[in-house]
């Protein structure tokens, strides 16, 4: 048979040495104010770091600069880094900083981020209709144990946790969070700045909890409400806590 007619054998198949899977992150933003970095900034930063060092260490940190654009100097970020990262805050990335050059950011281990979802978006007097359906909301069920270093994402609905939640863990919902059980961990509902999501827990003694990017931490709750069956909303972008048995 000529060559012309002859089979071409397929080579092995060869798996993939890698994937690309979308990731849910959650990241605090550190806004700093008009006064810059000065001393009374870290002042106030190390005595934040003892009330509550579960907030700001340990989880990814980003520089937002929409109030002190002066600190996109190479020199003054560079030193700002520096400081924040000897204090065990792991800093990757800034946000409203358009003056800060590429390789800056490059040479720091930083990325520029769009500003984020802190707050919720104005409201409309009156709405455009749109043609577009809504988003199917899903919401998510666990019948199990939260345990120290998971972390739960309802990123379309409300979250229902049966059973506690350790300190360590994290919740994040779009909508609501319910937890019947022990609430030691965090809990962030209305993640896409929904004002309107609430928390319940049968027992509150949790590290954080936050609605629409506002939040408590451990240290900011009363003891009349730790380890009491709680109901936490907004109301004038304050968090409320009240008691419901």
């Amino acid at each position: 048979m000529s060559d012309r007619y002859a089979r071409t054998e397929p080579g092995p198949a060869t798996a993939s040495a890698f994937q690309v899977r979308g990731r849910f992150l959650t990241a605090l933003a550190l806004r700093i104010e008009s006064g810059g970095a000065d001393h009374r900034f870290f002042a106030q930063l190390d005595d934040q770091l003892r009330k509550a060092p579960q907030l700001l260490l340990g989880g990814p940190v980003v520089l937002d600069f929409a109030n002190a654009p002066d600190l996109g100097q190479p020199d003054q970020l560079r030193d700002l880094v520096e400081k924040l990262r000897r204090r065990d805050m792991r800093v990757f990335a800034v946000q409203n900083a358009a003056g800060i050059g590429g390789a800056l950011l490059q040479t720091l281990g930083l990325i520029a981020l769009p500003p984020g979802r802190d707050a919720p978006p104005p409201r409309e007097a009156s709405p455009t209709p749109t043609t577009e359906a809504p988003a199917p909301v899903q919401n998510t069920v666990i019948r199990s144990t939260i345990r120290s270093g998971q972390m739960v994402v309802a990123d379309q609905g409300d979250l229902t946790i049966i059973g506690s939640v350790a300190s360590g863990a994290e919740l994040v919902a779009a909508g609501n969070i319910h937890v019947y059980g022990p609430l030691r961990g965090r809990a962030m509902a209305g993640c896409h700045g929904n004002e309107d999501a609430h928390i319940f827990c049968q027992s509150l003694d949790a590290e954080l909890v936050a609605i629409a990017g506002i939040y408590h931490t451990s240290e900011m709750l009363e003891d009349t409400i730790r380890q009491r069956s709680t109901h936490i909303y907004l109301e004038d972008e304050i968090l409320r806590m009240e008691v419901i048995a």
